[in-house]
């Protein structure tokens, strides 16, 4: 009879894990489903998956998160908390991404950050979740704890371009931090229409407060804020944007009349960097001591050349294209560098 009973629950055992093989194939099934496009087939598979395993956390949360896409925010939100009953020791991490961006876009913003919050006291190296409480925080008007939050995100993922992105936003009036979020932005993507309006917005902080009035005449409009050097506080650059508004006059000059748009930007650049090496000492806040280092860095490696003519591509310059095709060596140097950075 013990040997009877011992071959039936060899059986069971060999079944299901069978059954939760199955399933977890048919699940990245629908999976390759979801990132074509084919949210419908995603889900046909994801219901297959849990016929043969009924409680699958891997389908439960993949399904969740297409239903999430497609705005069925509510069966979304009642899965993700199905999954956190049934297996709150498996990595729920995505969980909580999907279960709080399911709130957020219901309008229920407060719960959605208490989600958040769980996940990342759970899960705190996931970016994501705090990628995501800071959009949440951005829609309520919360831009300091939207920042902090944004901030944190890069710091666990340096190569999440969004966050850059949030970041160059959030702190748009704030002309040297704009630039560096802007510019590590296009560093990550310079091909979408997105990289295309940041190269925008990037070389117009570059160039502001500075014009050409006449044949021989340069006007430099500086913020009466620069001109207070009692500013205190994290993330002073105010005589680093001085200094940049002096060299973007130098950039009209006579001198660079015939140089091209990415050598002025080059040189502009390579100022700045140099302005960051010399200020640097006891600066604080979160632009001096994790993103200027980067750029100092670039500098002093010799990489703002290939660095302005990659970022230059995000608009097809045809300088950028010529000097891409003529130096495949300068930019490998350049990507082999920063894929490597260790970042503060």
């Amino acid at each position: 009879m013990k040997r009877f009973y011992s071959l039936i629950i060899l059986f069971t055992t060999f079944a299901y894990s069978q059954n939760k093989t199955e399933a977890e194939n048919k699940v990245t099934e629908g999976v390759e489903f979801h990132d074509l496009g084919n949210f419908d087939n995603a889900l046909i598979k994801y219901d297959e998956a849990l016929t043969l395993d009924k409680d699958n956390a891997y389908a439960l949360a993949e399904k969740a998160m297409t239903l999430e896409t497609l705005k069925r925010y509510d069966e979304a939100i009642e899965i993700c908390q199905k999954v956190l009953k049934l297996h709150p020791k498996e990595n729920n991490a995505m969980v909580y991404v999907t279960y709080g961006n399911a709130l957020d876009h219901s309008g229920k913003a407060k719960q959605a950050l208490k989600i958040y919050d769980e996940g990342i006291k759970k899960f705190p190296d996931q970016y994501q979740l705090f990628f995501n409480k800071g959009i949440t925080l951005i829609n309520i008007k919360e831009r300091e704890k939207a920042l902090e939050a944004i901030k944190m995100a890069t710091k666990l993922n340096p190569n999440h371009s969004s966050s850059f992105n949030a970041l160059s936003i959030l702190d748009s009036e704030n002309r040297i931090p704009a630039i560096l979020s802007l510019s590590r932005y296009l560093i990550i993507d310079n091909r979408t229409s997105r990289a295309k309006t940041n190269f925008g917005v990037l070389t117009l902080l570059m160039n502001q407060g500075v014009s050409k009035t006449g044949d021989n005449s340069i006007s430099i409009n500086i913020n009466e804020d620069l001109l207070n050097d009692g500013k205190k506080g994290e993330n002073n650059f105010s005589s680093l944007d001085l200094m940049l508004s002096l060299a973007g006059a130098v950039d009209l000059s006579e001198e660079y009349k015939d140089k091209t748009d990415v050598e002025r930007f080059t040189s502009k650049f390579k100022t700045m960097c140099q302005g960051m090496a010399e200020m640097r000492k006891n600066q604080k806040g979160y632009y001096w001591e994790f993103l200027a280092p980067y750029f100092i860095e670039m500098n002093e490696k010799d990489l703002i050349e290939p660095f302005a003519n990659i970022i230059f591509l995000s608009i097809k310059d045809i300088n950028a294209q010529k000097y891409k095709e003529e130096n495949p060596g300068k930019m490998e140097q350049f990507y082999f560098w920063s894929k490597n950075y260790i970042w503060k």
